[in-house]
């Protein structure tokens, strides 16, 4: 578990491909939450963060922003994978066959996706009760400007 409760589901070496002229495959260490993919430098996974270290490197693909996970594609011994974001942004990884962090990441993704609209589903629900409760019986009322 994270400091801030999170649970972790995968852990380990992801290579993310830069956006820069040259596009080089960086790698990162990746910690998969159950609300998105924290994307550390390799080195700042050894040294736990705790309030005062630099945060600045750290970046989190939030499930809430994620469209989806696609363009799978296995050569050699990677599985090369995209995130595409609501936004439109692509970002590129790639990892051993094995490891199987594309399926990891969608299954997060999907089940993240899934509690969220259960959640508005209940919440809608108990807008609804909540007016039958406070006007038992009556019809709906509406305010409209006082006709003199």
């Amino acid at each position: 578990m994270l400091e801030n409760g999170r649970k972790v589901f995968k852990e380990g070496l992801l290579e993310k491909r830069s956006d820069g002229l040259l596009q080089l495959w960086k790698k990162k260490h990746c910690v998969l939450t159950e609300d998105g993919v924290l994307l550390l430098p390799p080195k700042q996974h050894d040294q736990p963060q705790h309030g005062g270290g630099d945060t600045g490197k750290v970046k989190e693909l939030h499930f809430a922003n994620m469209k989806t996970v696609d363009c799978v594609e296995r050569k050699g011994k990677y599985v090369y994978f995209t995130v595409v974001m609501l936004e439109g942004k692509e970002i590129d990884f790639r990892c051993p066959q094995d490891e199987g962090w594309n399926a990891e990441i969608t299954l997060q993704m999907v089940q993240y996706k899934n509690r969220q609209a259960i959640l508005a589903v209940k919440s809608t629900r108990q807008k609804q009760q909540l007016l039958v409760v406070q006007m038992p019986g009556q019809k709906t009322v509406r305010s409209s400007p006082n006709v003199a």
